[in-house]
């Protein structure tokens, strides 16, 4: 997911600088929200591994 966030950020950069605003907003929008899904599956994926660690000790 996190590489999906790239790319989009990467296109809304090229999109930017070619002077294509709708599709830079668009894939930033993207972006962000994929950045935000990978960023609360990542701390899920912490927090379980601190509590099954928790548990075996």
């Amino acid at each position: 997911m996190l590489k999906w966030a790239i790319i989009f950020a990467i296109i809304a950069l090229i999109a930017g600088a070619l002077g294509f605003t709708r599709v830079e907003g668009i894939a930033a929008t993207i972006a962000k929200v994929l950045f935000v899904i990978f960023l609360i599956l990542f701390i899920l994926a912490i927090l379980a591994l601190v509590g099954i660690f928790h548990m075996v000790m």
